[in-house]
């Protein structure tokens, strides 16, 4: 049986986490990395061969994301976990904290009931190269293709006004909604609480069926090459968010998701397919710990005012420069 080298664990451990949080597919990535290095790189980390320890370094990486976006968004998911526990016991739903829980529930749903069912399918059927490749390239064209429908959308409506009413600051809210509180000559501030209640209360005020539509273009992300944040950041976009609240209302959506599909197979890392490999599995996952972190770190500024063309044209060059290798190889 292929074992994991060192070199692999670090480069495949630093790719997922940042991939995994960029709108470009990290499982795309795990599978087209090694296709394209060829020799043992090929032959060790294939996804889709049942007896691979590549399956469970997988499942350590998509563990250490899930827990690096638990500790980015810790005051969102206190808030979360408050209003799902309130809502439960007192059997209502009042406020902001108890239907954006319920919202994430419900969005979380159809993923994960389709992920139960077809992921050994998905995987073992679709994890190859070449229609890696040509998935990342669709992906490319779901992220351009949502600008261009929002951009269209926005320029029909009449002035002033954004897609979801009056034109907003930053993301859809009132500038005084945001307004930042400062302790003169402290370090503390409450800049970051204050930004993440006011975008916590705006997708609460979702529709419903709205936040279930965003939540179940997931199920596209279970093909190697679409990315799971790409897809419901571009189905929010279409759906009138900004993207500001796509991109954070696509992390809170994809975190109990990475974390229920890497605990359901924790164990395979204590059976035969992590024996040999758990340090580097240990290495691994630190390194798309930190990856993840800096990731949606930068990714929750960038999105306060760009777009997802770069990464749309990115997927696109990227799949097609496999596919033309892969062709002549």
């Amino acid at each position: 049986m292929h074992q994991l080298s060192w070199l692999e664990a670090v480069v495949i451990g630093a790719l997922q986490g940042v991939a995994e949080l960029f709108p470009v597919s990290s499982l795309g990535h795990s599978v087209l990395l090694p296709a394209v290095i060829g020799g043992s790189w090929a032959q060790d980390l294939d996804v889709g061969a049942p007896e691979s320890p590549y399956l469970a370094f997988i499942v350590g990486l998509h563990v250490a994301t899930a827990l690096a976006l638990l500790v980015f968004f810790w005051r969102d998911w206190v808030r979360i976990i408050r209003g799902l526990v309130t809502s439960v016991v007192r059997r209502e739903i009042v406020n902001s904290e108890q239907r954006l829980a319920w919202l994430l529930v419900l969005g979380t749903i159809p993923v994960g009931v389709v992920g139960l069912l077809l992921e050994h399918t998905f995987r073992t059927v679709l994890s190859r190269p070449v229609p890696t490749a040509i998935f990342l390239v669709l992906n490319g064209v779901i992220l351009l293709g949502a600008e261009v429908l929002r951009r269209r959308a926005v320029d029909a409506l009449p002035a002033g006004q954004g897609p979801s009413g009056p034109a907003p600051q930053r993301g859809g809210v009132d500038q005084a909604a945001a307004t930042v509180t400062l302790r003169v000559g402290a370090e503390t501030t409450t800049a970051d609480s204050t930004a993440g209640e006011a975008a916590d209360r705006r997708l609460a005020a979702m529709p419903v069926l709205r936040a279930v539509g965003i939540g179940t273009a997931q199920i596209a992300a279970l093909c190697p090459g679409i990315s799971r944040s790409g897809v419901t950041m571009a189905t929010g976009l279409l759906r009138g968010l900004s993207h500001e609240d796509a991109a954070r209302f696509s992390f809170l959506l994809s975190t109990p998701v990475i974390l229920a599909a890497g605990v359901l197979k924790l164990g395979d890392l204590a059976g035969p397919l992590g024996d040999g490999v758990r340090p580097q599995i240990l290495v691994g996952s630190v390194l798309s710990f930190v990856g993840a972190y800096l990731s949606v770190r930068f990714l929750t500024r960038y999105f306060e005012n760009r777009s997802l063309r770069p990464f749309g044209i990115y997927c696109i060059a990227v799949g097609t420069a496999c596919l033309i290798w892969f062709g002549i190889r």
